[in-house]
């Protein structure tokens, strides 16, 4: 642990000092000798650092470069520089000398456990389907891949190996991911939201800052947002969102429009700052199935794992209810918790189920099947954006984006693939994939006979289908030009 160099100018920050009435209770009565010598050579050799360093509140509070960036002898990463030892990395147990509730409740959630990623199947692909083992480094002399190291591991984080005399691995740094595994065994990266050297709340109120991992095919919560009537107003209205104030209420200092950290981390009347920004989500929507936010914090036995989704809703709409009435709030949760249950129960929990099925009949190597493939983006990309698009209210996302892709690529290629292994293995040699086929095919009739999907078999009830022609024919006596 860093504590001898820092125990002493950490007692400056919290006890009152012998000063005129102006005098500093938060941080040292002037800089250290330390960072002056740190300041003389980086303001020549680091302009661009000492000036965003200047403009942050550390330098009204006197807290420079010696005092997050001190390191004890016995830390894994400490080096000596300049006669003083000192760490490169600044984690989130250095930031807790100052900021303790902040990483505490940043510590609590999963934002900080980004990193358990790795080995997943995301990492599957990333290091051997796109990668090979064609970058090396001292502290991975078998290589490891780059599509991990620049994209994977840029936004979930790695864990940051020390080489001799603290130098990092450039395998594992630079690395801002929010979830990096740190030598001093904390986790995660302060500055992913709070960019060094300024360390701007502002920054990370702003909805850019979120959207350099919360973007994509798989998790594209800007691109919704920005869609959303919440990000039209934001940026029509940006001039006059106080984005910069020290306080920043919804209701009080801003009631033009909501950014990301609005609804999910920013103060309302009735509820504090929170780092925690799954404090206020009722749904997980990440899994092939979405749940409640507190199974999946206790299966990473986090305390939200005794939060229940009612106090987190309840949460949200503390929010909501600044700039909405409660009518609309009830209404909207109506809705994205029917497109939620559609989602489930007509393509979440079957797709599931037909896929473990599958699985005896198909080659074990991960992704070397179409099926694997398929699957894999009906849920991991499309239905995630339908789900997310609902979520925040960005209808071409929920729809076109969303619904539209997980019915095509569930209907014209899923059940066409399974179908097939089907008729592949019925009548297998090996007694266990013929029975596996069996199994496979009871459970695609039953899905197939449901009242969700019996219309692809032809089996749309009559009165159904009646509806649906008579809603044909009231459209074209609507829109259709009269005969001449």
């Amino acid at each position: 642990m860093r504590t001898s160099r820092r125990f002493l100018w950490c007692l400056a920050l919290v006890l009152p000092v012998a000063a005129p009435a102006r005098g500093q209770v938060f941080g040292p009565r002037e800089l250290t000798e330390q960072s002056k010598q740190c300041i003389a050579c980086h303001k020549e050799h680091g302009p661009a650092l000492y000036q965003q360093w200047g403009e942050s509140k550390h330098f009204r509070a006197n807290v420079g470069c010696f005092e997050c960036h001190s390191a004890s002898a016995e830390d894994p990463d400490a080096f000596v520089h300049e006669g003083q030892t000192i760490a490169i990395l600044v984690t989130p147990k250095d930031c807790s000398r100052c900021h303790a509730r902040e990483v505490e409740e940043f510590s609590a959630s999963r934002h900080s456990k980004a990193a358990r990623i790795l080995g997943s199947t995301d990492n599957v692909l990333a290091e051997v389907v796109e990668g090979n083992r064609g970058m090396k480094s001292p502290a991975f002399p078998h290589g490891v891949s780059a599509a991990a190291v620049s994209g994977c591991w840029q936004c979930h984080g790695t864990e940051v190996k020390v080489l001799p005399e603290g130098k990092l691995d450039p395998a594992t740094w630079p690395n801002s991911g929010i979830g990096r595994i740190n030598p001093d065994g904390s986790e995660g990266s302060c500055n992913a939201c709070h960019a060094r050297h300024t360390f701007s709340a502002t920054q990370a109120r702003y909805p850019d800052t979120c959207g350099k991992c919360h973007l994509g095919p798989d998790h594209p919560q800007k691109e919704v947002y920005e869609e959303s009537k919440h990000g039209a107003a934001f940026f029509a209205n940006y001039s006059r969102t106080n984005i910069d104030n020290v306080k920043w209420m919804v209701g009080e200092d801003y009631w033009n429009a909501p950014s990301c950290a609005t609804c999910h981390m920013s103060a309302s009347r009735k509820q504090p700052v929170t780092h925690d920004v799954g404090l206020r989500i009722s749904w997980n929507n990440r899994p092939e199935v979405s749940i409640r936010p507190e199974i999946a914090d206790a299966r990473m036995n986090l305390p939200g794992g005794k939060i229940p989704w009612q106090k987190r809703r309840q949460n949200m709409t503390d929010i909501c209810i600044n700039c909405h009435d409660a009518q609309c709030i009830t209404n909207f949760y109506t809705q994205y918790d029917s497109l939620i249950e559609l989602y489930n129960t007509k393509f979440g929990k079957p797709g599931k189920d037909l896929f473990d099925l599958a699985r005896p009949l198909l080659n074990p190597v991960q992704f070397s099947n179409q099926l694997d493939w398929t699957w894999y983006e009906i849920w991991h990309h499309e239905g995630r954006r339908a789900r997310h698009g609902a979520s925040m209210m960005a209808p071409d996302y929920t729809h076109w984006h969303g619904t539209y892709e997980v019915a095509k690529h569930f209907y014209s290629e899923y059940l066409p693939q399974l179908d097939a292994l089907v008729h592949r293995f019925a009548s297998d040699p090996d007694p266990a994939k013929a029975r596996a086929a069996s199994a496979l095919k009871a459970r695609l009739d039953e899905v197939l006979g449901s009242d969700d999907h019996k219309w692809y078999v032809g089996g749309m009830d009559p009165g159904e289908a009646e509806e649906r022609r008579r809603a044909a024919e009231a459209f074209r006596a609507r829109y259709e030009k009269p005969k001449e």
